[in-house]
């Protein structure tokens, strides 16, 4: 069974919620404020976290922030806000996911179990294959046709990037690189296919979810996030490049 972990402090939509998660076979915790929520990170380990944007000691996005610190493990939002603008600021904090209150609890499933499968397949647990460590230099120089997982790739040590899809992890110069679910997954297409220009809808195809409210716009924020975390000067990219009119490539260096 999955865990999740609930971050609302609205009793009324908590106990509905809770109660309906259990019914659907998930072992599910209620915190009710963001302090109480983070520190339940370690000590729960949920699968999956809802996350009220907003709460009694602090802000959803601070509490989606602090998470990201130390964590990747999902993250839905949930809240009475809707515009896009703030979809695309949960985004940028963090979360994987949004919903705006009041929302199908047929819808709630069917995402949290998404977000699940994705990562959990992601790393390993629930598909039967042996994921590989990508690194730009030993895919680079491989046809797309050969992009397999296997056992294990060679490394030389001098790699500038690196993706461990086990641990879901990156390193760039050597340095751990904290990304979010949707940041890595992008990330792992390019390392996969470097040169190949991506649009926004493949990208978009990527990282969606059942129904997940994922637009264009997240998109580029996602492709700004990582530019920030890899790139040297941002506003100049050399790995991540902007195809005008089209959408991204990457260009191993």
């Amino acid at each position: 069974m999955f865990k999740v972990l609930m971050i609302e402090d609205d009793a009324l939509i908590g106990d509905m919620v809770k109660m309906f998660l259990k019914e659907e076979g998930f072992i599910v915790t209620r915190k009710t404020n963001g302090a109480d929520g983070i520190e339940a990170l370690s000590r729960f380990n949920p699968d999956l976290i809802l996350l009220d944007w907003v709460l009694p000691d602090m802000d959803g996005l601070s509490v989606c922030r602090e998470i990201r610190r130390v964590s990747q493990v999902p993250i839905m939002i949930v809240s009475m806000k809707n515009k896009v603008a703030e979809r695309v600021d949960a985004l940028v904090a963090g979360a994987d996911d949004f919903m705006s209150k009041p929302f199908s609890m047929h819808e709630l499933i069917a995402r949290a179990n998404a977000l699940i499968r994705r990562s959990k397949l992601s790393i390993g647990t629930d598909a039967d294959f042996n994921a590989p460590t990508l690194s730009v230099s030993a895919i680079a120089a491989a046809p797309v046709s050969a992009m397999k997982p296997a056992a294990s790739v060679e490394v030389p040590a001098e790699e500038k990037i690196r993706l461990d899809v086990n641990t879901r992890s990156m390193r760039v110069h050597g340095k751990h690189v904290d990304t979010t679910y949707s940041e890595f997954e992008i990330m792992k297409c390019f390392v996969n296919h470097p040169g190949r220009v991506y649009s926004r809808e493949d990208l978009l195809q990527t990282v969606r979810g059942i129904d997940s409210f994922v637009t264009e716009r997240a998109i580029d924020v996602h492709i700004a996030n990582l530019r920030k975390k890899i790139e040297d000067n941002p506003k100049e990219p050399k790995w991540i490049r902007t195809v005008w009119g089209v959408g991204y490539k990457f260009i191993p260096m």
